[in-house]
């Protein structure tokens, strides 16, 4: 069975009529909402969540990324095949980075602009909703086996985004808050391994100017403390057991980060 996963800021209503869309080429596709609690506009988090959870997909799985504020402008609209021969998986989106860190974690990709009108919505183009009308469909075809190469053409100045904006600075490792999930953890774009190279697990770490233990996961400090850890996803984060950080620190998705090492 084939996949689609569905990354958006929609919430409710609009996801729908994209399911609808897919569904209505493909019928035996299997759709996985990874969210669509996006914040509005918030094409680094969108791209974070993505970037998290393609290593989990099996092959050919289709991902339709949807966090486009610049819709029915001049971005154009993509659709990626990344990851080793025989294993690739293909994304479909707006040219604003969103699906670049997921496609480049997965391997070698090639990036095609979206033009061949012919594997849209047939009954028209909204100026407003270019995830149903462009890649639901267009993604519903990937699924069903369409060759890359029928999108249109291969290009390669798309709009680029990482999340390697980190540093040290003394000692201070210095980065951004790429996310805060449903719990209020902070996921910050500092790697695990030079965190590991300055601090092991029960010492202690100074963040934004707070000092919290640096431990290996929620439990092992009390209820409502702030603690520091390397989540799943691979990156250093600020939690607190049983609380938010987010609203403790007064932190969101791109604001600075400065952890001292103690």
């Amino acid at each position: 069975m084939s996949i689609i996963s569905l990354t958006t800021d929609f919430g409710d209503l609009y996801p729908a009529a994209m399911k609808a869309v897919i569904l209505g080429i493909n019928s035996g596709v299997q759709i996985i909402d990874v969210t669509h609690s996006i914040r509005q506009g918030g094409i680094r988090e969108g791209a974070f969540a993505l970037y998290s959870l393609v290593p989990y997909f099996p092959a050919k799985s289709v991902h339709v990324g949807v966090v486009d504020p610049g819709v029915g402008t001049s971005r154009r609209a993509l659709a990626l095949k990344a990851g080793p021969e025989g294993e690739e998986q293909f994304f479909v989106g707006p040219d604003n980075g969103l699906m670049i860190p997921a496609a480049r974690r997965l391997g070698d990709m090639e990036v095609y602009e979206i033009t061949n009108k012919e594997i849209m919505l047939k009954s028209g183009i909204s100026a407003t909703f270019h995830g149903r009308d462009i890649f639901a469909p267009v993604g519903a075809r990937l699924s069903k086996g369409m060759q890359i190469e029928v999108v249109g053409h291969k290009i390669s100045d798309f709009v680029d985004l990482d999340f390697g904006n980190f540093g040290i600075d003394g000692p201070f490792l210095l980065g951004e808050v790429v996310f805060a999930d449903g719990f209020g953890n902070v996921i910050t774009n500092i790697p695990e391994d030079t965190v590991l190279k300055f601090r092991t697990f029960g010492s202690q770490v100074e963040v934004n100017g707070r000092k919290v233990s640096f431990v290996q996961t929620y439990g092992f400090v009390g209820q409502g403390e702030a603690l520091a850890l390397i989540g799943s996803h691979g990156f250093l984060e600020i939690a607190v057991n049983k609380g938010n950080a987010a609203l403790q620190f007064g932190l969101k998705s791109g604001d600075p980060v400065a952890i001292k090492v103690l």
